[in-house]
């Protein structure tokens, strides 16, 4: 990468983006494009949707959030469509302090991180071209330079909504610089930036006895106010406060219920009227999206408190509890790994499944479903078929608890664990087995568990180990399958051939000798019986195969052994228990013969080439199922 280069076309794209001109100037821009108006509120939406948005079963997947946030996808719907999206149609939620409320490590902080960050990068482009009169400490919308009594024509004419008054600062220079010429006054094109305090604004609470609610709405100048007089006098005072600089975008509120009640005072008619109070001046206008972050024994406090009645009302709680998926969960941990320094340490396959399974066994609530354990939960949770379940009813969990996902293990405290496996001297890679150990010595560290959660969390620890296991096994049985498309194919198609004789009362012929032959029910039941389809259910799941495998042939689809999840996992388990005997033994020879090594070198190197194992911790894996089979 030519690095100098890069800098030299980001810093002739910064200078391509530069725009000044005049009110009248920015006049003509918005009867070409009204939207170049549009609020605080729409432009966090459009920034969102302009990323794209993904319709699937019903659901709406925001492309986003897809590379940060992982598993939250009802919670980040419901965030967008009922706050974001409805803020943009200027409804009444856009006068609410958006407050997302959930347990550490959930991920508040980095949906709040993606919209700032999301921001900038919109702010340059041409959807998201934000202008501001030039000079305005708070970048405010240059429509507010038009006299109340003509924004109603202003407004027809130009398509557009004027919302707020000139700020202080900008009404003296209007007067002094501009005398009173509004199509005089200097219009620029500004792009949102947090380090530059343009748009992005953040408050954080420290020591109430320190802090200064000049923070929020910014402070008198002492250094001039010999010069100009008063205290009064907008020139005499600094609006560099934090809700001055968000303007036009988006003013983030750190663990705000640790604020000082007089730090939230200022949010009440910001929120419901659009201003806010500072030194000895009118109402400031403010156009921003006000978002907050606590967790939920604070929210809980607040909301006991009487007092707070006014600002509560005036807030959206939207809950964002853990990811209850463990397919998204183990996505978590390879983004925060990835960032670290330990690249070098192999981590093998599904030692994150491992963690991850062990993580949302703790998050999960019992169902009151008849018959339904929290394994088989996991199991529906993360899209995967379970027997005598349909989708009505996982949804039907999904409703069953609206606290559901905001208590368990955090993802940090899992990163922790699995941070103290790989910093051990002269590893070369760790398993599933070191994290899950890791995770184990940690539960006693853990400062805020009880006696009776450790011994869940121990039984949890129990069934990811048994979970592993079984990966373990069907990866090793899966490798020793010579050519296992081909072996899965045929046992496949003989399947097929069965039963559609069996369903049609017909006879089938011996590929060999012609000879016609009854169905082989011995071969239909050996495979049915893998995922426990009994003999009453035998002709229903037989005609469910046909039935899929005409719909197939009707949209000129391809039916396939993996076209159908159950079966799939039939032909699997069939072919792998009759290969059994051969991976046990082979596994377990402490001296093999030449004919056993070059088989197990043969599915070291399909364990490295593809499932992703290093041939230390394929070794590993082969001595390790070796003795789970002699168990």
């Amino acid at each position: 990468m030519d690095l100098f280069k890069k800098i030299a076309d980001y810093r002739t794209e910064t200078e391509r983006l530069a725009w000044a001109g005049t009110f009248a100037e920015y006049i003509e821009k918005l009867r070409e494009n009204p939207r170049l108006a549009m609020t605080a509120h729409a432009r966090v939406y459009e920034m969102i949707a302009s990323q794209g948005i993904v319709e699937e079963n019903g659901r709406r997947k925001y492309n986003f959030f897809e590379k940060e946030i992982f598993g939250l996808d009802l919670a980040i719907e419901k965030l967008v469509e009922e706050y974001f999206h409805s803020a943009a149609r200027r409804l009444d939620v856009r006068k609410r302090i958006l407050l997302l409320m959930g347990p550490v490590s959930g991920g508040k902080s980095t949906i709040v991180t993606l919209l700032k960050k999301g921001l900038e990068q919109f702010s340059r482009t041409d959807e998201g071209a934000v202008y501001a009169i030039q000079g305005c400490p708070m970048h405010e919308e240059p429509l507010h330079l038009i006299p109340h009594e003509l924004r109603p024509e202003v407004e027809a004419e130009l398509g557009v909504k004027i919302e707020g008054n000139l700020c202080p600062s900008c009404q003296i220079r209007l007067r002094e610089d501009y005398g009173g010429r509004i199509e005089d006054v200097l219009v620029e094109r500004v792009l949102i930036s947090e380090e530059n305090r343009i748009g992005i604004g953040t408050f954080s609470p420290s020591d109430p006895k320190s802090q200064d609610i000049a923070d929020l709405t910014g402070s008198i100048d002492f250094s001039t106010i010999t010069q100009y007089g008063s205290e009064s006098d907008p020139r005499a005072y600094r609006f560099d406060g934090e809700l001055n600089k968000a303007n036009r975008g988006l003013m983030e509120f750190q663990e705000m219920l640790k604020c000082d009640e007089k730090f939230l005072w200022n949010l009440l008619s910001l929120t419901q009227e659009g201003n806010f109070k500072a030194g000895r001046f009118a109402l400031i206008s403010a156009d921003e999206l006000i978002i907050a972050h606590t967790n939920e024994s604070e929210y809980k406090a607040f909301i006991s408190n009487k007092k707070n009645e006014a600002l509560q009302s005036r807030m959206i709680v939207m809950p964002i509890p853990y990811n209850l998926k463990v397919s998204e969960e183990e996505k978590i941990y390879a983004k925060l790994i990835k960032q670290s320094d330990m690249k070098h340490v192999h981590i093998a396959p599904h030692s994150f499944r491992a963690a991850a399974i062990f993580s949302i066994l703790t998050r999960l609530k019992e169902s009151k479903k008849q018959g339904m354990d929290l394994v088989k939960k996991m199991r529906m949770y993360d899209g995967e078929e379970v027997e005598g379940y349909k989708e009505a009813d996982l949804k039907e969990m999904q409703n069953e608890y609206l606290e559901e996902g905001m208590t368990g293990i955090d993802p940090r405290y899992v990163i922790n664990r699995i941070s103290s496996a790989l910093i051990r001297h002269d590893l070369e890679f760790i398993n599933a087995l070191d994290v899950l150990r890791a995770l184990k010595d940690g539960l006693d560290q853990h400062p805020s568990i009880t006696k009776e959660e450790r011994e869940r969390y121990l039984n949890f620890i129990s069934i990811a180990r048994k979970e592993y296991d079984e990966l373990a096994k069907k990866e090793v049985q899966k490798a020793f399958v010579y050519s296992f498309d081909e072996s899965a194919k045929t046992l496949f198609n003989n399947y097929l051939d069965n039963i559609e004789a069996y369903c049609n009362w017909a006879k089938i012929k011996d590929p060999l000798t012609g000879e016609e032959m009854d169905p082989d029910e011995r071969l239909m039941r050996s495979i049915e019986e893998q995922i426990g389809i009994s003999e009453n259910a035998k002709k229903a799941f037989r005609e469910e195969i046909l039935i899929r495998m005409s719909s197939y042939s009707r949209k000129g689809k391809r039916f396939d052994y993996s076209s159908h999840e159950r079966l799939r996992e039939a032909i699997e388990k069939k072919l792998f228990t009759d290969l059994k005997d051969i991976v046990k033994i082979t596994t377990s020879t402490k001296t093999p013969d030449e004919n056993q090594l070059k088989r197990i070198n043969e599915v070291i190197k399909r364990l490295v080439e593809e499932h992703g194992y290093t041939t230390a911790s394929a070794n590993e894996l082969l001595r390790y199922v070796g003795s789970l089979l002699n168990r």
